[in-house]
């Protein structure tokens, strides 16, 4: 039997690249894995209110995407999501460790360290995927109007400079500053709390049950961080695909403004427009994320 009161290491012991070598291909296996979820979460989030919105719902968008673009819709923008989790997941999971070595010293079971730390991580990381995610977001739009990666980035620079691809920035770090706060700290207790009514076995035995532990921990943090941000990641969708196939041009990138405008045109409803696939992506998002990170780490080990 674990005990559940022996506390954790502080720090795993691994050297500062390979934390990052064990994020990048977690972040890459999370988001390649559950792309076409990110798909329906887009459409949903940037339709305009001159559409019926509170009529769409997850399968009339997935219907709809297989009806008239095949299985491919699904995908559009993939690769653009490819070039940009690897290297923003190895900068998340390596500020992390390093700033949880620092900030636990004193107390390895600490929520609050782990949440300030996840914090850090995630204003590192953003700024490394938030370009490519503008690039993801306008590919994945129904209609949209560039032929690949290449030519959205180009046509983005020319169009609307280099600051498009930050316009939604400061609303992505609010946003995943509390989303990562919670997703960390609800992720660290709930495995603890899971490694502590686990029973013994075998070490093989034991090595998948610490996989599963890592995974269900992982589905509970994802679910509830992206249920309390969905808001702000609807925010974030329309700044990142303004001007692009009948989404609104903002006259402003104040969060407020936003808030408000979508508040005018769809009300409350609007700030959670595609809250469902939002949940349906994180959950196991997370899962396989984080399992694929430990057992990556296990492997240095």
């Amino acid at each position: 039997m674990v005990d559940a009161s022996a506390p954790p290491p502080v720090h795993d012991g691994l050297e500062f690249w390979q934390f990052m070598i064990a994020g990048s291909i977690a972040g890459s296996v999370e988001h390649m894995a559950m792309f076409p979820v990110d798909t329906l979460k887009t459409r949903m989030q940037a339709i305009t209110s001159a559409t019926k919105t509170s009529s769409l719902t997850l399968r009339q968008s997935l219907g709809s995407i297989v009806k008239f673009e095949g299985l491919g819709g699904l995908y559009r923008g993939i690769a653009a999501m490819g070039l940009g989790a690897g290297p923003a997941h190895a900068v998340y999971f390596s500020v992390y460790e390093s700033c949880k070595k620092i900030l636990a010293a004193g107390n390895p079971n600490s929520p609050i360290a782990h949440a300030a730390s996840g914090v850090c991580a995630t204003v590192a990381s953003d700024a490394v995927l938030t370009p490519m995610d503008v690039v993801k977001q306008r590919l994945q739009l129904k209609g949209s109007p560039y032929k690949g990666v290449c030519d959205c980035v180009k046509r983005i620079m020319v169009e609307e400079g280099f600051g498009a691809f930050y316009a939604s920035y400061r609303t992505t770090v609010v946003m995943n500053a509390p989303f990562t706060a919670v997703h960390f700290a609800t992720y660290e207790a709930a495995k603890r709390g899971l490694m502590g009514v686990s029973g013994g076995g075998g070490e093989e035995e034991e090595e998948e049950e610490s996989l599963v532990v890592h995974a269900a921990a992982g589905g509970v943090a994802g679910a509830l961080a992206a249920a309390v941000t969905t808001p702000l990641d609807v925010v974030k969708t329309q700044l990142q695909c303004q001007g692009v196939c009948g989404c609104d041009r903002l006259s402003s990138s104040s969060i407020l403004d936003v808030v408000g405008m979508i508040k005018k045109k769809d009300g409350y409803g609007g700030l959670m427009r595609g809250w469902v696939p939002r949940m349906l992506f994180h959950a196991p998002a997370a899962a396989i994320c984080w399992s694929t990170y430990e057992a990556v780490k296990s492997f240095f080990h």
